[in-house]
This record gives structure tokens, sequence and C-alpha cells, in this order.
């Protein structure tokens, strides 16, 4: 039986090139978020646009940015201002469908967007931010959705904050509450924070307090009034003691998981990446 050989020819290549990124272009926006979100988020602004037209339009489009996770570049940015702007431009984006942020060093003015359009809202990760109480008393109703927050190091959140997200965000289930050793006045004893989340928090089930300044008496309201707590962590709590006779070591065993160790000296916070030259913020 004999063989046939089909010589392409350079103009019968380029053709077929030509159809196999028209093919590409044709792809439906949400099928090209797809493939998008797995490029991390400073790179698919700085890079897919330039690709076509409609990778551009995809990528200024909501379906890439239904979970907004920028928490890499902004420890390398370490820049508020430049966070903020940025986040504003990516919740535009999303057109107010964002159901998560991840996001380090938030400002006031990038919190306020957030909140402003963040109806769909369900998890909110913005540790180490500069967002205050006030902003958070003004803004929080507008998070109601709200079920995972981690304000880890956000210390101009106070016990005022934390009463604000506890009275308005009833499906929290999940909190993170840590503070380094470097913003901790170990020695200091204060349940207030504690004793606020016990108020305010009854339905939380996961729960990280690691080097908060509370007391066996205010971790004791926590266990005691918390009832769907499965997850407790409070490692370098210096001012709890487990060994003090009393129900406090018992009502822990009913908890799935418990975290705690004293803290170490050498304990300390975690250093900040050098700035880059990124122009997600653009």
């Amino acid at each position: 039986m004999s063989k046939t050989r089909r010589v392409v020819s350079g103009e019968e290549n380029a053709v077929a090139v030509k159809d196999e990124r028209g093919r590409w272009e044709d792809l439906n926006p949400e099928i090209l978020a797809l493939i998008f979100v797995r490029i991390p988020a400073d790179e698919m602004v700085r890079k897919v646009p330039l690709v076509c037209k409609p990778w551009m339009e995809a990528v200024a489009g909501p379906y890439c940015w239904l979970e907004i996770d920028v928490a890499d570049w902004c420890r390398r940015r370490n820049d508020s201002r430049v966070v903020d702007l940025a986040v504003g431009k990516l919740v535009r984006w999303s057109k107010c469908t964002f159901q998560r942020l991840s996001a380090y060093r938030l400002g006031n003015p990038g919190f306020v967007i957030v909140a402003n359009r963040g109806k769909c809202l369900t998890v909110l990760q913005m540790p180490m931010s500069d967002v205050t109480d006030d902003m958070v008393l003004k803004h929080i109703t507008s998070l109601p959705n709200l079920k995972v927050l981690d304000i880890s190091d956000c210390s101009k959140i106070t016990v005022k904050g934390l009463e604000a997200f506890g009275n308005q965000c009833k499906s929290l289930v999940c909190l993170k509450r840590n503070m380094s050793t470097q913003r901790t006045c170990a020695n200091l004893i204060d349940d207030s924070e504690a004793k606020m989340i016990a108020k305010t928090m009854s339905n939380i089930q996961q729960l990280e307090l690691c080097y908060g300044r509370f007391s066996n008496a205010g971790l004791s309201e926590i266990v005691n009034n918390c009832k769907s707590l499965t997850h407790l962590d409070i490692d370098g709590s210096l001012n709890v003691n487990l060994k003090v006779e009393g129900d406090l070591e018992e009502s822990l065993q009913r908890i799935e998981y418990f975290a705690y160790r004293r803290p170490c000296i050498d304990d300390s916070d975690e250093s900040s990446g050098s700035e880059g030259n990124y122009d997600i913020e653009d």
C-alpha cells in the first residue's frame, strides 16, 4: 500500500496558526477565566492582556476576580497606598461579585471600597492592615455575608472593631486574630477582646488568638459561650495557665483541635519582602 505525503506550504502553515489563535480568541470569557486564575494576580494583570484584545477584556471582566488573592504581591510592595489602589481596581473589575479578598496592609480607603462593594464577600483576609475601628464601625453593615475573617496584626482594630464584626456578621464561623510578639505587651493582661468574642461570636467554629493578652478568665468565657468551637489555637498566649486546677482544662477537651505552647524568647514577626517593579496598581 503506497503512502502519500502532504507538504504544507508556508502560507498554509500561517493560516493554520492564525486559525489556532482564532479559536483561543473566541473562547468564552468564563472559560478563559478558569485558565487565567491559575496565574498569580500581578502576572495576570501585566502579561495576559498583551496577547490579544479578547484576553484583555477577559482579565478586566468579573469572571477572573471572583476570588481576589493579592497577598504575596502586597507583602512585596509593603505600601498601603499602593495596595489600596490595586485592590480598588480589582474590586471594580469584579463588578461587585468578588467572594474572597486576601490582601496585606490594606488601608482605610481600600477597606471602604471593599465594604461598599462586597455584598457577595464571604472571606476577608487582611492581616497587618491599617484599617481603623472608625472605618469598621461605619462600613461593616455592608458585609452581612462574611464567614471568614483574618485581622491578625491589625493593631488599629481594637475591641470596638471586634464588637462591630461580631454584631453585624452573624454568619462568621472563622476568626483569626493572631498578634506577633513585637505588637504584644505580653505581661499586661487584657481579657476585653476574648470576652467580646465570647459575647458576640457565639457561633464561631474556628478561632486563632496566638500571642493574645487574655488570661484564663477570658479563655474560659470563649470556651463556655462558643459551643460550636472545634478549632482553637492560642499559641504564645503568656497569661494562660492550664496547670491551675478548675474546669477550664476539662472544657478544652471537648474541642477537636486545641493548640497551645508557651512563647519562645526568639519568636518574632515575619520580615517583609523587598519591593519589586509591579504595575498591578497602574
